[in-house]
């Protein structure tokens, strides 16, 4: 008997079948077939073409054992019509249960290959009201209608706002950490799995409008001393007060990706002294008073000055401090045109007085650097270094750790005590590490971070090979990115790429990628 072919378009699905049966007949199944799926829609209420499938083909198979024979299965009884509505919506929930955990398998099989593929990435935003409401939501091509703050971008595995993988259907899949927990020397190398057990680093998107508090990050030990008496004390890990919330490092990396300003280390003693009389030298009474115990501090000859004069002005009363901020405005003008080489100090000054009434930070700009990096510089600050992002959008790449102790410029929590016992009391400017000219493909900045690395790269259209020894996280910050020609990154997309991956790169783009090194 000659074959009959049949088109179908059912479910958003076209195909062609050919059998061994007449045209007629055939069109008699596939109308059956479109009636059984417009019940099993109706019945329940389903928008799913692969769960609607799987429902309409049990359907035709309970239909077909009571009705006995095909014959008599071209029409459903009433009675059987509604013992089958109640087995369908008895199967909805374990549906609901298999099929997603089926396409996740399918996407992300329990013992990845050798070469496990790349997986994009949903990453958690933080709102901190000193964030902007337009430079994340921009990076990543979406609209912020509420307008409100956002400040952070998180990707990596860290408890407190943790990375989801991306289906290919765009879909939601399981966590990062859920991911590599399956198949850890897959997913990290047998290196990483074996020192860490888990991802070491954290990639952030920093966006900030407004200044940042004065803060420091604690060494290791540091880090496992407050963390372990913080737990004896019995303070929640989500408490307010908490300063350590971890027994991790948290060096850093900080890149800039528009005009970012910062303060960052300590500056020279006899030049903090000098900028901390000069402010003083219009003063009178008892403000007058407390300049003198800061420049004394900055004098003494025996101990650490810089420890003194940073205990001394966290020790300042309030009371001084609310004077400090009208009078640095009322001296500006007199001190920008007497003293320009330090124009920018003076009139930060004044703006955190704007900001920060009565507080210690207000003076920062006098005893820390103050740090500009263009777009694509970067700078290192190690554990201890007193910083404060001012404004600006950067790429930064820490250990996976929350430890921040803060002494100042900030509505949350602040310990200057803590923060004094981690603090390192020496001058320190960080090394501005700038793109090297000619471009090249990617570039890996020097910085002595520990067990991970940043790196840009530039795209420029021509395919080039990609084979790290270490699991990597990437984002694209600008143009397209093509992944062995099959997986397209737009800006703002982020990825996490397993180790011994090789693969090819192409596309007109810059973007970031962190990488743990491989010894």
């Amino acid at each position: 008997m000659a074959k009959s072919d049949i088109h179908i378009e059912i479910l958003g699905t076209n195909l062609t079948i050919s059998a061994e049966e007449p045209p007629e007949y055939l069109n008699m199944l596939l109308d059956k077939y479109r009636r059984t799926i417009e019940n099993v829609q109706q019945t329940t209420g389903l928008k799913d073409p692969l769960k609607t499938a799987v429902l309409t083909g049990f359907l035709l198979c309970d239909d077909l054992e009571k009705a006995g024979s095909a014959a008599d299965a071209v029409k459903i009884e009433d009675e059987d019509q509604g013992e089958a509505e109640r087995l369908t919506q008895g199967m909805i929930s374990r549906l609901n249960e298999i099929i997603p955990k089926e396409r996740e398998k399918d996407a992300y099989p329990e013992a990845p290959t050798a070469n496990p593929p790349v997986y994009k990435l949903k990453n958690v935003i933080k709102n901190y009201d000193w964030g902007s409401a337009d430079w994340i939501p921009t990076l990543l091509r979406q609209k912020n209608i509420s307008r409100i703050p956002q400040a952070e971008l998180w990707m990596g595995v860290n408890h407190s706002a943790p990375s989801r993988t991306e289906l290919p259907d765009g879909k939601s899949g399981p966590l990062l950490s859920e991911l590599i927990d399956r198949e850890k020397e897959a997913f990290l190398g047998r290196e990483i799995a074996q020192k860490y057990g888990t991802l070491p680093f954290l990639l952030k998107i920093l966006a900030a409008e407004k200044p940042l508090s004065i803060q420091a990050h604690p060494n290791l030990r540091q880090a496992r001393d407050g963390f372990e008496k913080e737990n004896l004390k019995g303070i929640p890990l989500d408490a307010p007060n908490r300063n350590y919330r971890d027994p991790g490092d948290k060096p850093e990396i900080i890149c800039a990706l528009n005009h970012f300003a910062a303060l960052c280390g300590l500056r020279d003693v006899r030049e903090i002294c000098f900028l901390i009389e000069t402010l003083s030298m219009e003063s009178e009474g008892i403000f007058k008073q407390g300049f003198e115990k800061l420049i004394l501090a900055l004098k003494r000859r025996d101990g650490n000055p810089l420890k003194d004069f940073i205990s001394t002005l966290f020790g300042i009363n309030n009371e001084w401090l609310e004077m400090l901020g009208p009078f640095l405005k009322k001296q500006q003008k007199l001190l920008e045109s007497d003293f320009q080489e330090y124009k920018n100090e003076w009139a930060l000054c004044v703006y955190l007085s704007e900001l920060f009434p009565k507080d210690h930070g207000i003076l920062a700009p006098l005893y820390l650097n103050i740090i500009e990096l263009a777009p694509g510089e970067a700078m290192y600050i190690p554990p201890g270094i007193l910083h404060s992002y001012i404004k600006g959008m950067g790429i930064e790449l820490m250990a996976d750790s929350d430890n921040v102790l803060r002494g100042g410029l900030s509505s949350k929590h602040t310990d200057p005590p803590e923060l004094l016992s981690v603090l390192e009391f020496s001058q320190f400017k960080p090394e501005i590490m700038k793109l090297p000219y000619p471009l090249s493909f990617r570039f890996m900045y020097p910085a002595p971070i520990g067990d991970f690395s940043l790196s840009v790269m530039h795209g420029l259209g021509t395919a080039v090979p990609y084979n790290e020894a270490g699991p990597s996280i990437l984002i694209v910050t600008a143009g397209t990115l093509t992944i062995n020609q099959s997986i397209a990154m737009e800006t703002g997309e982020s990825a996490f790429i397993p180790p011994h991956n090789s693969l090819e790169f192409s596309g007109t783009f810059t973007a970031y990628l962190a990488s743990a090194k491989i010894s």
